[in-house]
């Protein structure tokens, strides 16, 4: 399994960006997850291999949305409202579930990472 991320890049707070995440062809509940520097890795967004059910922490909800369509094998995550605080690496993951994980220890297969830089 291939995971191929992209879109990120530098944004103005308050701005918007959508990364997309290219699986090789099969279909699994996935995951993006961020890292910012001297922090841990943490979940951002996930959804189900159905694309009916998606989780968000309390500091993306509201601004971040997950979606999927399965025909294409991709997965995307729009940012909108960026603030400082959301600048990080981010990376999707795959878990062989018809359910998401919360935990990065869910997951088994992981793309690189695209960078996200939010400037004040």
């Amino acid at each position: 399994v291939q995971l191929q991320a992209s879109g990120g890049g530098l944004v103005q707070a308050g701005g918007s960006l959508r990364l997309s995440c290219v699986d090789s062809g099969r279909t699994f509940s996935m995951g993006w997850f961020r890292q910012a520097p001297g922090k841990e890795r943490e979940l951002a967004a996930a959804i189900n291999r159905n694309g009916d059910s998606t989780y968000y922490p309390d500091s993306v909800k509201g601004r971040f949305t997950i979606s999927r369509d399965n025909a294409k094998n991709t997965v995307y995550l729009q940012m909108n409202s960026l603030k400082p605080e959301d600048t990080a690496v981010y990376y999707c993951a795959a878990v062989r579930s018809a359910y998401y994980g919360l935990v990065r220890s869910s997951y088994d297969y992981w793309g690189q990472g695209t960078l996200v830089t939010v400037s004040s």
